[in-house]
């Protein structure tokens, strides 16, 4: 039993995974360290700047969530007809996801850029914090439309199986964003001595941000050093197109326009998953809402929190784009044992991430803190929710795979409906009423988070166990 939940069942197959999954999650990796490291930076400007940049960013991303249902349609079709190699119309497909994201993506940008003062008193009011997320914000927001464009590269390129360009484009673009933002949140003489308190004196690197001889811009910096690299990530993705052989033999994208039947399908897959983000996205705005009002040192926490672990699931998701693009891949070359074994591999490689990462949360979650801030309520507060982290890091390695699985196959709108209901028709009420109604504080929106993520995993599994993801046709 050990034996069979610990090694591959079909090699050939986990190493399928493995080959797509690996540059994913070289590139996830970076792009994790890039923001572990602007959450250090914002961390040690204090409680308020962190907790302003947390609202402010899952604001952005609740904007930006419903891209993730184009992507991932983008991705089904592609993977779908690379499976029965029709490879022009993996091309449609991508034209079809440029235009759906640009539709929607410009002016959510406007509307977020010019609207943000209005947006934030609704979830903070805290007058110290209120007036940098509103900065953050409307900044974060004039990003959306590159990172929508950016998003639907994304799934072409895993779509077709050229996962590698992830590493050179999300490393490239990580490094600008951690570079500027040194410079733009700090300023020459704060980057200077932040980094010789850092090392003890030993290196004065602040020569390399010789052009940022003004006072540092704190939160605001962060948010513009953010939108200049997404902007260099949906360029550099565009320059990487004409470099596949796909493209070649098609003689560019433009020659072949869009495909209105195709646009239909991709329409009908996008719209529940990402739908489904979004209201994902706005249900955690309204978690950190609840936080909030608990107090903003919870705020911060929370923040904190929620991005070490959106650091430990992001190679897993890596695992889980591969395990779509298979699953998409062999449905479309009519083998579905073969889809069927890809998602268990992609189950095994998940836990081995995850699970690692979550046995590092449970014995060490101070000395990972520390690395984020000084502050002791923080911390004394963190240490608790870290090792809970850790312990549902083998729970959420199942939610993810098979959530994503689900999609590749086609099925986008059940997983859609469980996540949207559980999150908005458990967590959320049971996080108010224990956490504020009932003066339950940090720990008790946190135990409902954990039992909304068990029901997942349960309901998921059922799902895939009943096996009609098998005759989807798209």
């Amino acid at each position: 039993m050990l034996k069979t939940l610990l090694f591959p069942g079909d090699f050939k197959i986990f190493k399928a995974v493995w080959f797509l999954a690996f540059p994913v999650i070289i590139s996830n990796l970076s792009r994790v360290i890039m923001s572990l490291v602007d959450v250090a930076m914002v961390g040690h400007l204090g409680p308020e700047a962190l907790a302003a940049t947390g609202m402010g960013g899952m604001l952005a991303w609740g904007a930006l969530s419903i891209v993730l249902g184009i992507r991932t349609s983008v991705q089904t079709i592609t993977s779908r007809r690379l499976g029965q190699n029709k490879k022009q119309e993996c091309i449609k497909a991508l034209n079809n996801g440029l235009l759906l994201a640009s539709i929607y993506s410009i002016p959510v940008s406007i509307v977020g850029w010019v609207y943000g003062y209005w947006i934030i008193p609704f979830f903070i009011s805290d007058g110290a914090t209120a007036p940098i997320a509103i900065s953050y914000l409307s900044i974060s927001s004039a990003g959306v439309f590159f990172n929508a464009i950016s998003f639907v590269f994304q799934g072409f390129y895993t779509g077709i199986e050229k996962t590698k360009v992830h590493l050179s484009v999300t490393i490239t673009s990580n490094i600008i964003n951690a570079y500027l933002n040194a410079g733009l949140i700090y300023g020459k003489e704060g980057i200077g001595q932040a980094l010789s308190a850092k090392t003890n004196g030993l290196f004065d690197l602040s020569s390399l941000w010789f052009w940022a001889d003004f006072d540092g811009m704190g939160v605001t910096g962060a948010a513009i050093g953010t939108l200049i690299s997404s902007a260099w990530m949906m360029f550099h993705y565009s320059y990487y197109l004409k470099k596949q052989e796909i493209i070649k033999e098609s003689k560019g994208i433009i020659n072949l326009g869009f495909d209105i039947e195709m646009l239909k399908k991709q329409i009908k897959l996008a719209l529940p998953m990402g739908s489904q983000e979004m209201m994902i996205a706005v249900g955690y705005s309204f978690f950190y809402k609840i936080m909030s009002i608990i107090g903003i040192v919870e705020l911060a926490t929370t923040q904190l929190l929620f991005t070490v672990m959106h650091a430990s699931f992001m190679p897993a998701m890596g695992v889980g784009q591969a395990c779509a693009t298979l699953v998409g891949k062999y449905m479309g070359s009519k083998e579905i044992k073969k889809s069927e074994q890809s998602i268990k591999e992609s189950l095994r490689i998940a836990e081995y991430i995850m699970g690692t990462m979550g046995i590092i949360f449970i014995l060490f979650p101070k000395f990972i803190l520390l690395l984020f801030t000084s502050d002791p309520e923080i911390i004394q507060l963190g240490v608790w929710g870290l090792r809970l982290i850790g312990f549902l890091q083998f729970v959420d390695a199942i939610c993810f795979t098979l959530f994503l699985a689900l999609t590749g196959a086609g099925n986008t709108l059940f997983p859609a409906l469980v996540e949207s209901s559980l999150i908005w028709g458990f967590m959320l009420p049971v996080s108010y009423y224990t956490g504020v109604v009932l003066s339950g504080g940090f720990k008790s929106p946190f135990i409902a988070f954990a039992i909304y993520l068990f029901l997942m995993a349960i309901i998921l599994s059922l799902k895939m166990k009943k096996g009609d993801w098998k005759e989807i046709d798209v």
